[in-house]
């Protein structure tokens, strides 16, 4: 018997949608479990991948200098959170924001003084605050010396590369005194300042600096004060004026013998805008416990200083000054802490993203168990169809054929005794179908 062309046709497209709908029931549940395991491996790549860095360098300054032995402490504290702070040593502030600048370089933070930069010629860099201040000592062989007096002479103004230098030349140039000038580090200066090759050194370092000690106690050298201080101050905002007390250096023999007006640019920690924010913090805790006790120029706690002398700070500085380290920090160790801050950043979005996933959970189970089954009910249908669109025509043997190597298949399959129904169901069918080809058509059309 000939079967219509349009019945062939519709049979065909009925076992491809069949077909269709079994492979997309069959196959969503493990798509979907994919996409969640594609999203916690991307969160725990993301979790890495943003982890702090092991190392940082850190531009310091010459070895032996204020500014090293200062980067030395910081070592210490951040070798206690397992990060290793490099120091490099370089020729002065200038040197270390040239540093910073530049991204090749490796440095991540570094000392800077007051009135170096601005932001526009560092936009690569922010602070994490002021943390001392810098006095610029005037030492002179020259009685009574002043400012306006040091016209022809011969004066040390600091190294290339040094913030030193660059106050020095500004403010000399400001007053119009033409001097021979050398570039002397501060040990060298000293040298020669007491050995009578040079008249003046300036010098910036802190109070206990040997140099500044060396040369308050030598014979011959005297500290001078920068008169017209306040005048200086408002021409340069980034300076400030301090006093050396009378007597401080040596109660004895009374020296200095009498109060010393300085005039002292504040140093700022300066990174690169892109330094890790854990690390940053690290470095904030560790500048109060270096910087933030009293001293000759500075009540206990006035630094670190939520200032922004030249470079803003950052936003991690603001809200350290503004409440203190991060909760975590101040109970856990850092890695840990940073680990499970990062943990915390990630997981609270993803888990509102995933609830409903996991909600799914139970149903995936179940369409993932009948879809073991379902494959064998399709097949199953499409045999009925094809023995019903025969209209009697169809081959009683084949068809059986088919069912027993169907009624194989399922006699194969395991599924969880919950699931078990579904499979003596299917079983149950097929001998029905069976039964039902065996009597013939005859016996079917009564």
């Amino acid at each position: 018997m000939t079967v219509p062309k349009e019945r062939t046709a519709r049979h065909s497209n009925d076992r491809g949608i069949v077909a269709t709908r079994d492979h997309l029931q069959r196959f969503w549940p493990y798509f979907a479990i994919a996409g969640i395991v594609a999203i916690l491996l991307g969160a725990s790549f993301f979790i890495v991948e943003t982890l702090p860095p092991r190392k940082v360098v850190m531009a310091t300054g010459a070895e032996g200098g204020a500014y090293h032995e200062l980067g030395i402490r910081y070592r210490e504290i951040l070798a206690q959170a397992g990060v290793e702070l490099q120091l490099l040593p370089t020729t002065g502030a200038l040197d270390n924001l040239t540093r910073l600048r530049d991204p090749r370089s490796g440095v991540s933070v570094g000392f800077i003084q007051g009135g170096t930069t601005t932001t526009k010629e560092s936009p690569d860099l922010e602070s994490l605050g002021t943390v001392f201040y810098e006095p610029l000592w005037f030492f002179s062989r020259i009685s009574g010396a002043r400012t306006e007096g040091l016209n022809g002479r011969r004066l040390s103004v600091g190294p290339e590369g040094s913030g030193t230098r660059t106050l020095v030349l500004e403010l000399l140039t400001r007053n119009k005194i033409v001097a021979e000038l050398f570039g002397l580090t501060p040990q060298v200066a000293v040298e020669k300042l007491i050995a009578g090759d040079i008249d003046v050194a300036f010098i910036v370092a802190s109070w206990d600096a040997p140099v500044v000690q060396r040369l308050i106690s030598a014979e011959g050298i005297e500290l001078r004060s920068f008169p017209r201080a306040d005048a200086y101050i408002g021409l340069y905002p980034f300076l400030n004026k301090v006093v050396l007390p009378e007597g401080i250096g040596d109660l004895a023999t009374n020296r200095p013998p009498s109060d010393v007006v300085l005039m002292a640019p504040k140093a700022s920690l300066a990174v690169r805008a892109d330094l890790h924010p854990a690390i940053q913090y690290l470095l904030l805790n560790a500048a109060v416990q270096i910087h933030s006790g009293p001293g000759i120029f500075q009540t206990a706690g006035q630094f670190p200083a939520a200032e922004s002398i030249d470079i803003p700070l950052t936003a991690e500085a603001q809200r350290f000054y503004k409440s203190g380290r991060p909760f975590l920090q101040d109970y856990l160790p850092f890695w840990i802490a940073t680990l499970t801050g990062r943990l915390l950043v990630v997981l609270i979005p993803l888990a509102a993203l995933l609830y409903p996933l996991f909600k799914l959970l139970p149903l995936m189970y179940g369409w993932i168990m009948r879809s073991k089954i379902l494959p064998l009910y399709n097949e199953m249908r499409l045999i009925e169809h094809e023995i019903e669109n025969q209209d009697g025509g169809h081959d009683a043997d084949a068809m059986i054929a088919k069912l027993d190597r169907l009624d194989q298949r399922a006699s194969r399959l395991k599924l969880p005794t919950g699931y078990a129904s579904m499979l003596y169901m299917l079983r149950a069918h097929i001998d029905l179908v069976r039964e039902r080809l065996a009597v013939g058509p005859d016996r079917n059309a009564h």
